[in-house]
């Protein structure tokens, strides 16, 4: 499968939290991190996930915010994942900021290059992304 989506994470399924529409899903991933995604009842039967269960975690770049200076910020957003700016390509509308995370994975936000002004991001700086549970999209694996 290929998709648009920049970020892609390898995890699995730790706990769900049943809802009456929704649910929460807890995706641990490797060194320690954890993404939550608010998914459809319908859809965690369909696939029939449960703890255990081996996903992948998808979410577009233009749905991740960046707190420059990392972490310290308080957001309604329940992804929040530590990290360095590793890379900055500037367009002359929208800038892509990878993060590294302390588990070696990247993060890509996509954000105006006005932002990316204003908020003085500079390669090596830490710097958190943030996403809300609801921009998550699980897919099976294998």
């Amino acid at each position: 499968m290929k998709i648009s989506a920049r970020n892609a994470f390898d995890g699995t399924i730790d706990a769900i939290t049943l809802g009456t529409l929704n649910s929460e899903v807890d995706v641990a991933l490797p060194g320690g991190l954890k993404i939550i995604a608010t998914v459809a009842n319908d859809a965690i039967r369909e696939l029939n996930l449960a703890a255990g269960t081996h996903v992948q975690a998808f979410v577009k770049a233009s749905s991740v915010v960046l707190v420059a200076g990392g972490t310290g910020a308080r957001l309604s957003a329940r992804n929040c994942l530590d990290g360095t700016i590793s890379a900055i390509t500037e367009g002359p509308i929208s800038t892509d900021v990878a993060l590294t995370l302390g588990n070696g994975q990247t993060v890509h936000a996509t954000i105006t290059h006005e932002s990316s002004v204003a908020l003085g991001l500079k390669v090596g700086a830490p710097a958190t992304a943030a996403f809300k549970a609801p921009s998550v999209i699980l897919g099976l694996v294998g």
